[in-house]
């Protein structure tokens, strides 16, 4: 236990195991190499294996490869076919990791979790972020990421079935034939009660569309298909979005001007500082009278104080959400569903697909895809190693690098730098002497967070 390090010289075996001592804490260093056997007794090499600081697991496939086994911790029930998307000879999937490399989550609130100082990144197998503390893990250096567009589909056929359904009074003329249960007269007081539920078609009807993203313009296409006159607002529409949207969505440039216009209004926008509360009394103000009001996005983007008031005078008609409150459970009008957006096993094997490769991805290889903290930033491997460096966003990071790389002979293959608010990450591909000593030069430049040497 006392060693630094380990030196395994192996001549020819099939397959060799070496486990050390615990260390200190309890924790040990299993390594496992596998070789080919050799006709005659040949030195293969030798295998140092330096002592972490915590539990490691290193796979050797052959004499000359090693593969460092990462620990990927899951909260919250993931599923099994995005788990695939981890190679079990790369990756050590479990609940109880004291110290993983990466966390994959669902809704789990982490907001108050302390996090080691090894964890890399953290994928959410959905689009809200909010159960994350986004600042603190910059400030860690740990990457976030979520799936955006992977439960799209789920909930965008659920607002259109939310739609149809709240026009035409489903929920409460379902739960009204349940009260019919031995009546003798049953035909006739279906014939009689079925008019208290009349409702109108969506075909020719208006829909305001607020967000455009990967669900918005979904349920935006579907309405065009099924006749509906449709506007859409979103001032920070991307230009993918912008691509998937029906020709036939007028764009408004102006919240204040479409709501005026629409029988229908959804809302399809992250739950922001900025966002809270866009539905409010100011904006039920414009809205016509006998409104539908949707939402299927977060609670907090209406105001439930002026929703109920704009339903008690007659502005607005219908609430159909997935968000239940006390506040709105039991109110004529409303809807309410227990958050089943994105409930369905398709919409969860994407999310934990696209999560799971999203990690993977950036824990081997250093590409960061979809994170909402840090830039969007991948390229192939062209060879040597990478330097994957997570840094403040400030002037003279890139010649505070490339001085060091120079002092260290590197040659630099590729080079890319890209920032997001005040983070950016820079990443190169060099050939030369990368080792610990440039990785602690590196982390030394004040305003560097994380270096990683792939």
């Amino acid at each position: 236990p006392q060693r630094e390090c380990i030196k395994i010289s192996i001549l020819a075996l099939s397959v060799i195991t070496f486990v050390m001592p615990p260390l200190p804490k309890g924790e040990a260093l299993a390594v496992h190499a596998n070789f080919i056997f050799m006709p005659r007794a040949l030195p293969l090499g030798e295998l140092d294996a330096k002592r972490p600081e915590r539990a490691s697991t290193l796979t050797i496939y052959s004499w000359n490869e090693v593969f460092y086994m990462y620990t990927i911790k899951t909260l919250n029930a993931i599923s099994p076919v995005g788990l695939a998307k981890l190679p079990k000879n790369q990756f050590d999937v479990t609940v109880d990791a004291d110290a993983p490399d990466g966390i994959l989550v669902r809704s789990a609130d982490l907001l108050n979790t302390t996090f080691n100082d090894n964890l890399l990144a953290i994928a959410r197998a959905g689009a809200g972020v909010n159960n994350i503390p986004l600042e603190r893990c910059s400030e860690q250096g740990i990457v976030v990421f979520n799936t955006p567009g992977a439960n799209a589909n789920a909930v965008a056929e659920l607002v259109i079935g939310m739609l149809i359904a709240g026009s035409r009074n489903v929920a409460a003329a379902a739960q009204w034939c349940q009260g019919l249960a031995g009546d003798p007269a049953m035909a006739k007081s279906v014939e009689k009660g079925k008019k208290q539920f009349v409702g109108n078609e969506i075909k020719g009807k208006t829909l305001g569309v607020i967000g455009l993203g990967a669900i918005g313009s979904r349920v935006a296409n579907c309405a065009i298909e099924l006749g509906m006159e449709v506007y859409g607002y979103d001032p920070y529409i991307s230009i993918e979005a912008a691509w998937n949207l029906s020709s036939q969505v007028h764009h408004c440039v102006n919240l204040n001007d479409m709501l005026p216009l629409c029988d229908y209004i959804t809302i399809h926008v992250p739950y922001l500082p900025t966002t809270r509360d866009t539905i409010n009394a100011q904006t039920l103000a414009l809205c016509k009278d006998g409104v539908k009001i949707l939402n299927y996005a977060r609670g907090e983007l209406v105001n439930t104080a002026a929703l109920l008031e704009a339903m008690d005078s007659g502005k607005v008609s219908g609430y159909m959400t997935d968000f239940p409150s006390e506040d709105i459970l039991g109110r004529p009008g409303i809807v309410c569903t227990p958050h089943l957006g994105a409930s369905t096993p398709e919409a969860e094997d994407n999310c934990a697909i696209m999560a799971a490769q999203e990690l993977s991805d950036y824990l081997r290889n250093g590409n960061i895809t979809h994170s909402v903290n840090l830039p969007e930033v991948h390229q192939p491997r062209a060879g040597g190693k990478r330097i994957c460096i997570i840094h403040k966003n400030e002037p003279g990071m890139i010649s505070q690098i490339t001085a060091l790389t120079t002092e260290a002979g590197l040659n630099i293959e590729n080079m890319v730098n890209k920032s997001k608010k005040n983070m950016a990450y820079t990443m190169l591909d060099a050939t030369g002497a990368v080792d610990a000593r440039l990785s602690e030069k590196l982390s030394s430049i004040p305003a560097v967070i994380r270096v990683r040497i792939l």
